[in-house]
């Protein structure tokens, strides 16, 4: 009876909660303390920037010293989201130790001269680099170092937005398009959840956004639905919108790394050419709005995701210039998140087409804020839930519809270009789904090459 006991599923069932719960505690707790010191000198950052504008200048000096440091000490940490996310596949090269404070510092650094980065990408690698390092002091395998590895994700993510939920699910369905890893579960849930808990105990706090009361469409078919379908229509026009944000979001990173690269032989010049771009840019528009994370205001009256919100908060072309500050910053080698910057790039695109569709202006901002994200990181469940979290469940349907719009309409594009795609978005693609992003866009290309040279040769033989 005793031997049955324990071989029961529910006795192994416990036992793999304990030993997870074990392992996961400690290391979501460290996480989480690493991330509240990140948000507390962001935050001293930021403040200086505002009272010291002149400070942007330093912008191009600021990214060669990030280009040194990686080269100096970063062994291969320059790999960043992406090397956290191949380990997890493919173990083997391993998360160096570096990197997590490298990326703290040369986030700050970045955040501090001006340059349009966010926090995820920071967080997310923090997560990893920790967990790494407690991978090796537990022993463990390497089934569970990926589990581990999973954890680490879902304990930065879910500790820099103050979303658990979400940090979990993100961490479970980011590494693979159309495929989530439930055999993180329990870890991921734990990790998010004492990782949140840690920044609030350590006295930091999320910023926090409201969606004003929508009020009732009366329509032909209200009598017979208890829904909007006016609105819902609108919702689904606008996410398509979204979608398309996030595909050339996720382009122009590449795109812009790419000529960059190829044109500078001496590659300590590409950011510094990319900060000198930013500040031109800033002396072209007049104003710092769409320099850093863009969450709080460097004056009164100035663009932020707070602002969208309200009617009257951005200006129609806000989202585009967040997109290219955001993508030369990235794409010339700063060093941050992805996430903030496409959070302003969606709720100020919300904002806009929300007056251009006569639809409540905060509940498009809303959307547009969880959508682009969910199109750019190809993660349309976790950023639903996203939206739950931080508006309220009221409008959850909507959220849901955005999200999943938006995903379907960013293409085979992403911003992780090593997220493996499992399961394609165009459903009758006969190739093989089992491959990177990277991978996905370098079969498109050479099937574009094949296609031009053979319109080339044709064209010739007329």
């Amino acid at each position: 009876m005793r031997n049955k006991l324990f071989k029961s599923t529910q006795f192994l069932t416990l036992r793999h909660l304990i030993r997870w719960t074990t392992i996961t505690v400690p290391i979501a707790f460290v996480i989480g303390s690493m991330i509240a010191l990140f948000l507390w000198l962001l935050n001293l950052a930021i403040t200086f920037r505002f009272a010291h504008q002149w400070i942007l200048y330093f912008l191009p000096l600021a990214g060669i010293a990030i280009y040194f440091s990686y080269k100096w000490w970063g062994s291969n940490a320059a790999g960043g989201n992406n090397l956290i996310m191949d380990e997890i596949h493919n173990p083997g090269g391993g998360v160096p130790k570096s990197m997590a404070p490298l990326i703290l510092i040369t986030t700050v650094v970045t955040q501090l001269f001006g340059g349009s980065v966010g926090r995820e990408g920071s967080a997310v690698q923090i997560g990893g680099s920790l967990a790494q390092m407690f991978s090796k002091i537990f022993r463990l395998n390497t089934e569970d170092n990926r589990v581990i590895l999973t954890a680490g994700i879902a304990a930065g993510f879910g500790a820099v937005f103050g979303t658990p939920l979400t940090g979990a699910i993100f961490a479970m369905e980011v590494l693979t398009v159309g495929r989530i890893q439930y055999t993180a579960l329990i870890p991921c849930l734990v990790a998010a959840i004492v990782g949140d808990v840690t920044v609030l105990s350590w006295g930091v706090h999320h910023e926090t956004y409201h969606i004003a009361i929508v009020p009732q469409g009366v329509n032909i078919l209200s009598a017979y639905l208890p829904l909007d379908v006016v609105l819902l229509s609108k919702v689904i026009v606008a996410s398509i919108a979204f979608g398309l944000s996030s595909y050339l979001f996720a382009e122009a990173v590449h795109g812009v790394k790419s000529v960059f690269n190829r044109f500078f032989g001496q590659k300590w010049l590409i950011p510094f050419m990319g900060g000198l771009v930013v500040i031109c840019l800033t002396l072209i528009i007049g104003k710092p709005d769409y320099l850093g994370l863009g969450v709080r205001a460097p004056y009164p009256g100035a663009i932020t995701i707070s602002s969208a919100f309200n009617s009257g908060g951005a200006h129609p072309m806000s989202w585009l210039w967040k997109t290219i500050y955001t993508t030369i910053t990235l794409g010339t080698g700063f060093k941050g998140g992805e996430v903030t910057p496409l959070f302003y790039i969606g709720s100020t695109l919300g904002n806009t087409l929300s007056t251009l569709m006569n639809a409540p202006v905060s509940l498009f901002a809303a959307l547009g804020f969880i959508a682009v994200f969910a199109g750019a990181t190809n993660t349309p469940l976790a950023s639903t839930v996203m939206g739950i979290e931080l508006f309220g469940s009221e409008y959850a349907l909507f959220f849901a519809v955005a999200c999943f719009t938006a995903y379907l309409f960013s293409g085979e594009s992403g911003i992780y270009s090593s997220q493996r795609i499992a399961v394609p978005k165009i459903f009758d693609d006969e190739d093989d789904p089992i491959e990177s992003i990277a991978e996905a866009e370098h079969r498109r290309q050479k099937y574009v090459r094949k296609k031009i040279a053979k319109y080339r040769i044709n064209r010739k033989k007329e």
